[in-house]
């Protein structure tokens, strides 16, 4: 063959572009590239993605390896973003904070003093004329007669007077309300406790309110005038009756029209938060009302403020301003659902207030207030915006807040945080690879610290899984092999050291207490199933007992 026939086939068989610089080419790996034209298009399609499809299956794989509640079905935690909305702060400065405040509470003071005069007449006078109105009235099935509402007529003159010595001398009003046979429920946005105090006056509804106001000074009468419907927040029976007795005063003419705050708490009127579905259950058109007030110098909001503070600087105010809009009256759908129904109507709210509408309820008021008492800086950081958390998971009130008194338990830093050691110090665990792993299902951010909301996610995300209270009583079962209805120390320490080889005894003595409630030296069935609900994290001590016992390589999925 001659040079210039070898020199040919050597081009032919060499690449057209020649590695050089920072391009490297990889002898062993095929490349196949294919270009198909189909009714003028080309479709390109690249095989070489083998190494990419391996990296996404190890990281996957990585991922389950490091996650100790796969074995009951739980995936990769994922916390929404916190929102930077605080729906409950009140923006009034101290009164220290402004030189304006200082001489505008001393011109005001006189008149301040003829105000809480005036107020305490109007109280008087209108207690007086509403226990007159209640004396010897048992018949709450139907409605007030009219004579009794005759002379309740004067405590509304009066309410209307203590409006008056707030410094409400004239009270904005656009729009009307609408006929009662039109919309028989009423709902408003919930800034002040001025609020009632005003539609009391203005409409005479029967009211919606917690058990709790029956026993106020004075406020119990007044509501009690209003034909209440009481609610237990806490109670599904209490407010399944309260639903049938909304619906049954709305659907005819004889009661008054039903007010509702949907929102069950007060907020600061610059954000609306999540509605609760009493009001929307029934079915009934409903009209919202927006309430506002309107301020430069002091937020009139029951946000976080005491209310004998907001009372007193409400005293000392030239004049306090009031808004009240009508808005349209919004009708049901057929077949819609109540929480339809009731986003169709908060968005109406939102809208005529120009604000949003967040996923607060009334029990971030709980975790903010029961924060505050244990004089954590930011009691605004362990609001999880509970209505997102029970629509995708399904906590009450009750079990966040019980999270939060494990979570305080740990000694959060002044941001809010918590270390690894307070949290393993908290739930009895040894420094080991599975309780790093436990602490960093939560630490989603991998901040190496954990904060409020990821926690309470993370925890209801376990405890809430179709397999968690299965595999509670499993691992109970696994536990108790002789069946004699409560667990050893020594019958705990074998279980959790098939999790935990290097778990020493004195760690295990820890853990044993955690279980032990009555210190009798031996775990009961409900006190082991207690303590997995108080703390469901530590499920994952018995993912080894109760998947290498029972089902094997499957999981806990067979044993369902």
């Amino acid at each position: 063959m001659s040079v210039m026939a070898r020199e040919v086939e050597e081009d032919l068989k060499s690449p057209l572009i020649k590695s050089e610089g920072g391009f490297t080419t990889d002898d062993n790996q095929s490349n196949v590239i294919i270009d198909i034209e189909s009714n003028g298009h080309h479709h390109h399609q690249d095989y070489n993605n083998n190494r990419i499809d391996e990296a996404v299956v190890l990281e996957v794989q990585e991922e389950r390896d490091n996650n100790p509640y796969e074995f009951i079905g739980v995936e990769r935690l994922v916390v929404p973003k916190e929102t930077t909305i605080d729906p409950f702060r009140n923006n009034t400065p101290e009164i220290g904070c402004s030189l304006y405040e200082w001489i505008k509470m001393i011109i005001v003071i006189p008149i301040a003093i003829l105000r809480l005069v005036g107020f305490g007449i109007c109280l008087a006078i209108g207690f007086v004329f509403t226990k007159f109105a209640l004396f010897g009235w048992k018949d709450k099935k139907n409605p007030m007669p009219r004579w009794r509402c005759r002379v309740l007529a004067v405590t509304r003159l009066c309410s209307r007077g203590i409006l008056f010595c707030f410094g409400y001398h004239w009270i904005r009003r656009k729009g009307k309300p609408a006929p009662r046979d039109i919309a028989p429920i009423v709902v408003s946005n919930h800034v002040s406790y001025i609020d009632p105090i005003f539609y009391f006056y203005e409409l005479h509804p029967t009211i919606v309110a917690s058990e709790s106001h029956d026993s106020l000074p004075f406020v119990g009468d007044i509501i009690r005038a209003m034909q209440v419907i009481y609610v237990n927040r806490f109670s599904a029976g209490s407010r399944k009756n309260a639903v049938n007795e909304i619906k049954r005063k709305a659907s005819g003419n004889r009661f008054p029209r039903v007010l509702l705050f949907p929102e069950g708490t007060t907020t600061n009127g610059r954000s609306l938060i999540s509605f609760q579905l009493g009001a929307f259950i029934p079915g009934y058109p409903i009209q919202p009302v927006v309430v506002r007030y309107p301020h430069i110098h002091f937020d009139q909001s029951w946000g976080n403020i005491s209310l004998a503070k907001l009372m007193i600087r409400g005293f000392l105010q030239f004049h306090n301003f009031m808004e009240v809009e009508y808005l349209p009256v919004v009708y049901p759908n057929q077949k819609e659902s109540a929480s339809n129904f009731a986003e169709r109507t908060g968005e109406s709210i939102a809208s005529a207030l120009n604000v949003v509408q967040t996923s607060h309820s009334y029990g971030d008021v709980m975790l903010l207030m029961k924060a505050a008492e244990a004089k954590q800086k930011k009691a605004s950081s362990y609001m999880v915006e509970l209505a997102r958390v029970d629509n995708s998971l399904n906590i009450s009130t009750l079990e966040a807040l019980d999270f939060l008194d494990v979570f305080l338990s740990m000694n959060p830093g002044p941001s809010g945080r918590v270390e690894i050691q307070e949290f393993l110090r908290v739930l009895r665990l040894p420094f080991c690879p599975l309780s790093e792993k436990i602490f960093a299902f939560i630490d989603v951010e991998k901040y190496g610290q954990i904060t409020f909301r990821q926690f309470c996610h993370g925890v209801a995300l376990v405890m809430k899984q179709p397999l968690f209270w299965r595999t509670c009583e499993l691992a109970f079962g696994v536990c108790d092999s002789r069946g004699l209805g409560y667990i050893t120390k020594q019958q705990l320490s074998d279980s959790i050291r098939l999790a935990i080889p290097d778990i020493t005894s004195e760690q295990v003595d820890e853990l044993f207490k955690l279980f032990d409630s009555d210190s009798d030296d031996k775990v009961g069935k409900d006190e082991f199933l207690t303590c997995l609900k108080k703390n469901p994290l530590l499920v994952a001590l018995f993912s080894l007992a109760c998947t290498g016992t029972e089902v094997g390589d499957r999981g806990l999925v067979q044993v369902v």
